[in-house]
């Protein structure tokens, strides 16, 4: 069984889901972590994480899940 993006959307952290939105923006890890006043190494275990709940293996799927979920939590900037 696969879990869609909503499923996914709603095991994340509102950090996670800001880190998986910078990297639908096209930023770098590094770029992602100056965002976000966050060590790159922070950053990676953020997607790490992500990866691991959502049971996505690689990069090419990270980025696939990161725009899915975007664009289902649009309003994803404005979570407190």
């Amino acid at each position: 069984m696969s879990l869609t993006a909503g499923d996914v959307l709603d095991l994340l952290s509102t950090r996670e889901i800001e880190v998986l939105g910078h990297l639908a923006e096209g930023h770098t890890y590094s770029s992602i972590a100056r965002r976000m006043h966050l060590s790159p190494h922070t950053v990676d275990t953020y997607l790490r994480r992500i990866k691991g709940k959502a049971g996505v293996s690689n990069r090419a799927h990270l980025m696939i899940l990161a725009l899915q979920i975007t664009r289902l939590d649009e309003p994803w900037l404005k979570r407190t």
